[in-house]
């Protein structure tokens, strides 16, 4: 016996922010339709389009985007109640360490951009991925005006932060999750699941098709295996680094190698240079993994930082996932600001059993 005396088909979706289509992708393996994606970073176009092929990738500032005309050109309609909108906005300004925050501050407010399509198309769920930092720092985020709003307009909500490695992912990535209905009474996150599996070792290594390689190797195929090039000093840095773990500690009292910022303050900042351990979960996957400078993103044994393809696997990208970008940057930049999909597959898989239980 129905609930209620309507069936409403499939969920679909429109993916604000969604840059390379990390949760586009993970949604559509729960079985939602991801009508379109918008994103500002042209450069995230065909990355997405090579590999999401059934939704719309949407190139445009959201600050201009109109909601009659966006309602125009996807063909979706007010108060839906199988729509689902997803706002995993850039989360540069509320990082706990930003070196470029003039730079990130014109995607400070992106929530109340957001919020001005959910209050338009008053879609039946909203999801929210974010950093920490958006919940802790929630009045100057938006996000506390935010909730005012859900309760206003009765949505049902929850949210908070979570552990992306108690949800398929081989990461030690926190993230902010918001999810709400209008639809449901009460809504709930994904389920954790604790997993000893999830590290480094049981996704990249040779055991796990990926040859050897050296600092600077390009691979032209679609497999991307793509590390960036080391100065000489980083490279004798590596050699003399530990491996699987080792840190800059292994060469402090090397004149030559010894960073000048870190003489005597060995304790800060402890993971720059540092391998990654075989048998635990990778640090967060950043924009900047390529590099080994700016964080434990060097190989646990090879001499050299990630490559392209060992960042997107730990991201849960599969390997058949194409990347394109003008340059190794770019490409790197759109697998650290991804969703993994495997979260995301989670995410959506909740809203689809939730949506269905709520009608059967």
């Amino acid at each position: 016996m129905k609930k209620k005396e309507k069936s409403l088909g499939k969920l679909k979706a429109v993916d604000f922010f969604c840059g390379a289509g990390g949760i586009t992708y993970g949604f559509s393996l729960a079985g939602i339709k991801v009508l379109a994606g918008i994103d500002i970073d042209a450069e995230c176009k065909e990355t997405y389009e090579l590999n999401n092929p059934h939704s719309e990738f949407i190139h445009v500032d959201i600050n201009k985007l109109k909601a009659p005309a966006f309602r125009k050109r996807i063909g979706i309609e007010k108060n839906d109640e199988s729509l689902v909108f997803i706002g995993c906005s850039p989360c540069q300004y509320w990082t706990r360490i930003n070196t470029q925050k003039a730079k990130s501050t014109e995607t400070k407010n992106l929530l109340k951009e957001f919020r001005r399509f959910v209050d338009y198309f008053k879609p039946g769920f909203i999801v929210i991925e974010n950093v920490p930092g958006l919940s802790k720092r929630k009045k100057e985020s938006k996000l506390e005006d935010f909730l005012v709003y859900l309760e206003e307009n009765e949505y049902a909500y929850t949210h908070g932060i979570i552990n992306a490695n108690d949800y398929g992912v081989p990461q030690k990535r926190k993230r902010f999750i918001l999810i709400a209905s209008r639809v449901l009474k009460s809504i709930n996150l994904p389920e954790p699941q604790k997993n000893p599996s999830l590290v480094v070792k049981n996704f990249i290594g040779v055991w796990n098709g990926f040859p050897k390689i050296e600092a600077g190797h390009k691979d032209d195929s679609s497999f991307q295996h793509t590390a960036a090039m080391l100065s000489e000093k980083n490279i004798l840095r590596l050699n003399k680094t530990s491996p699987d773990g080792g840190n800059r500690w292994s060469w402090k009292d090397d004149p030559y190698l010894q960073i000048n910022a870190y003489k005597g303050k060995d304790h800060i900042f402890r993971d720059v240079y540092g391998r990654m351990y075989w048998n635990k979960p990778a640090p967060t996957i950043t924009t900047k993994f390529i590099r080994t400078s700016n964080g434990r993103f060097s190989h646990p044994e090879e001499h050299r930082g990630l490559s392209l393809r060992e960042g997107a696997v730990l991201q849960t990208f599969p390997k058949n996932y194409v990347f394109r970008g003008s340059n190794i940057d770019s490409i790197a930049k759109q697998i650290g600001n991804a969703v993994p999909p495997e979260l995301s597959r989670r995410i959506g898989e909740t809203l689809v059993k939730e949506f269905k239980d709520a009608y059967i």
